[in-house]
């Protein structure tokens, strides 16, 4: 895959699986990945143009917003719309969907928000305990 590749790959994974467990880690791994959380959040105040969710979203690359952006659309979550300007101007926002998972992950943003602290410092409490043994 080259550099500038932004097309949306199929999830491949190895291995059977139960009933409804496939679906559900597939699920999972979009909503759970960082960028896609942070654009849902982002798009959870409402209508934004590709620029001003790049410009929203601190790292986040160009090439990984397309990525991240046709994942969520094409998962349903985020529904796209392309005005026929010069320049084009594409805007992004939530469908129906998104917006019912808008409000768990707003949920989690705020709890990560709310214990970044106490995790920073169980982190160091184990790196200076010298973390788990073998």
């Amino acid at each position: 895959m080259s550099v500038a590749h932004t097309g949306v790959t199929p999830q491949v994974h190895g291995g059977p699986c139960g009933d409804d467990d496939c679906g559900i880690r597939e699920v999972l791994d979009r909503i759970g990945d960082r960028w896609s959380v942070l654009v849902l959040v982002e798009l959870a105040k409402g209508v934004r143009r590709f620029r001003e969710l790049e410009r929203a979203i601190p790292g986040i690359s160009q090439r990984m917003l397309t990525v991240t952006t046709r994942r969520l659309c094409r998962d349903g979550m985020v529904e796209r719309t392309a005005h026929p300007t010069v320049p084009p101007q594409v805007e992004y926002r939530l469908t129906p969907m998104g917006e019912s998972l808008a409000g768990a992950v707003r949920a989690l943003a705020d709890w990560s928000r709310d214990h970044r602290d106490a995790v920073g410092e169980a982190r160091a409490k184990w790196d200076a305990e010298g973390g788990a043994t073998p």
